[in-house]
């Protein structure tokens, strides 16, 4: 029933790995925003501009960032005989009582 609880699931990323991705999304706001003011005069098509720049490549930056994600996700096994020892270190017997507790 609990087939993940053998396994080991790490993030790597970092600010750099996604760095140059927020660059992007950056200078890709500050070049809408640029079209809609040089376009004041027409409203309608300052906005449809804003709406067209965002809308074309907000997905390609989305499955730039969550394929950037995937790749930083590691998944390793862990060993049982580590995982037995670490249950281990965490209880704690009260001498006197019979009773087994875990520490937090």
């Amino acid at each position: 029933m609990n087939e993940f609880g053998n396994y080991q699931f790490k993030c790597t990323l970092k600010l750099g790995d996604i760095y140059g991705q927020i660059i992007i999304w950056l200078a890709v706001i500050f070049a809408s925003l640029a079209a809609a003011l040089s376009l004041m005069s027409h409203p309608i098509y300052s906005l449809a501009a804003v709406g067209l720049i965002i809308v074309l490549s907000l997905p390609f930056l989305l499955f730039a960032f969550v394929t950037t994600l995937f790749n930083h996700i590691e998944i390793s096994p862990i060993d049982q005989t580590a995982k037995v020892k670490a249950v281990r270190s965490n209880v704690v017997a009260q001498p006197g009582t019979g009773v087994v507790k875990a520490a937090i």
